[in-house]
């Protein structure tokens, strides 16, 4: 990944939606919002928790993930972001995945879900204490949807 991805203008933007609807739904700041929005990308990338995020669209696509997120799925930014986000659950994970998500688009985000979420190598790891809100523009409609998290466990074909 080209290091100024995140520095695009509109990814900078669209961090500030993330981190602006983070702070509404969750009550405190996902990262320092200190600096110019720009700075707070770059800071908001280089975090040591995965932050990711998809549109609003009927079947979403994945539009932004930090450093860790990339790294943990092994992607670069143009797979990630071409990447339904679907695809990140297992085949048989994603009817629950796609129930929680309904439920946060219901009231606004979910704090400790746990999942199974799987890599673009097939690596399968546990994702735990997600915190999954939404996304809004200031005028309050929804756009997205964000999920972080900061503890993960690689799994074996025996812990399936």
């Amino acid at each position: 990944m080209m290091q100024t991805d995140w520095a695009d203008p509109k990814i900078v933007q669209w961090c500030q939606y993330l981190l602006d609807s983070y702070a509404y739904w969750v009550k405190h700041e996902l990262i320092e919002r200190a600096g110019t929005p720009p700075e707070q990308a770059e800071r908001l990338f280089n975090s040591a928790f995965v932050v990711a995020s998809h549109g609003a669209e009927d079947d979403p696509v994945l539009n932004y993930g930090n450093r860790a997120a990339l790294d943990l799925w092994v992607m670069n930014w143009q797979q990630f972001t071409q990447t339904p986000s679907r695809l990140t659950a297992e085949p048989a994970k994603q009817e629950e995945r796609a129930h929680m998500l309904e439920q946060v688009k219901k009231q606004g985000y979910i704090a400790d879900y746990s999942g199974i979420r799987i890599s673009s190598t097939g690596q399968r790891f546990l994702a735990d204490s997600i915190l999954i809100w939404n996304i809004h523009e200031p005028n309050g409609t929804v756009i997205g949807q964000g999920a972080t998290f900061l503890t993960w466990k690689y799994l074996d074909v025996s812990q399936l």
